[in-house]
């Protein structure tokens, strides 16, 4: 054991003097940050009240938006004549078409209708006089045979009576609601329902092989078309799913990213030379460009499409417009920083040799420059397939109104499913293909 004496002490802490001496900042900086920290995350559950918003919210709406993302409903309607006959309704534009004739609905010998809602666990069978819901183990039966409908026994606790209707809550499988004079019944079915042809279609529930068959060897369904033709227009034009119209609008939606972000970059690229202070020795030029680049950059880009729908109307060229203006100011100062932290020895060999203005700039910066240009400019790039996403729900075109459409009508959640998948393998082949073309103009090996 080593024992260090007091003056060989002295002289360690002369040597080191930063280690014995800490300022007060070095001693208790990182207990103060974590404090601040602390006291920040206080001070935002207060002020956004986020035990109430977590008790106020309605959690189990994530649960059924969920659901409708992958799966559709059925909604057939069980009418009471007078005669004691039940009249089975669909709604108009039912996922079964104008003539359905499910195998889960089953006509009984007595007159009464059993809807099977999830197999033989849970049925529904209506009659004239009563309704008899069986799930959860349980059959409960419902009169509806007097002035409102009154459920027979103890009532259970997925059922909710109300003073005109009996609610039964059946779980995923769907739910029931009961009145004196009708039944109402949503069944739910996971998959897409339609998702090729809709039922105006002519191969409309018809098995994939009888399609294929008819495709490839079968007679015409229409004598002017042939049956590859006809399919191919038929899932174009799905009245339900608009595959043609979506797909023109994620093609929109494609060519405006590339072209405002490629007219951004070509404004952004002379003006950074402009802007950089060693490549152009005037402060106030310098300092107005990128005061401007500052500009285009703080408005962000859905208030540039907002500005710019109001004076061409909606449409491509709204977001066009919105994105260039937004990529000039962003590329402008990426580029005008990238000029100005450029090794200076290259360019001023190559002046040195007497070589114009031109050519120092092309092989004394240039050379530096390339590979911040090409990587910030396909980052942009990819950033702006999903930029255009968003500001087409502001009427900037695109497949982003689209998706504002269809969330706006709260009903049509496979289809806002279908468009967010479509977006994301686009976003995920533009990374892929942004990362390949980067690696291969820059030289390297892509990991």
């Amino acid at each position: 054991m080593t024992v260090i004496d007091a003056n060989r002490m002295n002289e360690i802490k002369a040597r080191y003097p930063e280690y014995f001496h800490r300022s007060f900042r070095q001693r208790f900086g990182g207990l103060m940050i974590a404090i601040a920290t602390l006291l920040y995350g206080l001070y935002a559950v207060w002020f956004f009240d986020l035990p109430k918003l977590f008790a106020e919210a309605r959690w189990e709406r994530v649960g059924i938006y969920l659901s409708q993302w992958v799966s559709y409903d059925v909604q057939p309607e069980f009418r009471i004549q007078d005669d004691g006959s039940i009249e089975v309704r669909y709604p108009r534009f039912s996922p079964l078409g104008d003539n359905p004739h499910p195998d889960w609905l089953v006509n009984n010998p007595d007159g009464s209708v059993t809807v099977s809602i999830s197999g033989t666990s849970r049925t529904v069978t209506v009659s004239k006089s009563e309704t008899i819901v069986a799930a959860h183990g349980v059959s409960v039966p419902v009169d509806v045979s007097s002035g409102a409908p009154k459920v027979l026994g103890p009532v259970p606790s997925w059922m909710t009576v109300y003073d005109d209707n009996v609610l039964a809550n059946l779980g995923f499988g769907g739910d029931v609601s009961i009145s004196v004079d009708r039944v109402k019944i949503r069944k739910r079915f996971i998959g897409w329902a339609n998702f090729l042809f809709d039922p105006q279609s002519s191969f409309f529930d018809k098995p994939a092989g009888e399609v294929v068959s008819l495709i490839v060897s079968g007679p015409r369904l229409e004598p002017d078309q042939s049956n590859l033709s006809l399919a191919f227009d038929d899932i174009w034009n799905n009245s339900e799913w608009q595959h043609g119209d979506v797909w023109t609008k994620l093609f929109q939606t494609i060519v405006m990213a590339f072209l405002g972000t490629l007219l951004g970059s070509l404004a952004a690229f002379p003006l950074a030379f402009l802007a950089a202070r060693n490549i152009t020795p005037n402060r106030l030029l310098n300092q107005i460009l990128k005061r401007f680049f500052d500009f285009l950059r703080s408005v962000d880009m859905l208030i540039w499409a907002l500005f710019l729908t109001r004076a061409f109307g909606p449409g491509p060229l709204a977001g066009s417009g919105a994105i260039f203006l937004t990529e000039t100011g962003t590329l402008g100062k990426l580029y005008s920083e990238g000029l100005e932290n450029i090794d200076n020895k290259p360019r001023e060999g190559v002046k040195s040799t007497g070589a114009e203005a031109v050519l120092v700039h092309r092989y004394g910066i240039m050379p530096q420059i390339v590979p911040v240009i090409v990587s910030q400019t396909l980052y942009q790039w990819e950033s702006n397939v999903r930029g255009a996403t968003i500001i087409g729900a502001v009427g900037a075109g695109g497949i982003g109104l689209k998706l504002w459409e269809a969330m706006r009508t709260n009903a049509n959640w496979e289809n806002v499913a279908y468009m967010v998948i479509l977006i994301l393998i686009v976003v995920f082949l533009f990374d892929a293909a942004s990362n390949a073309l980067r690696h291969r103009l820059m030289g390297t090996k892509a990991p």
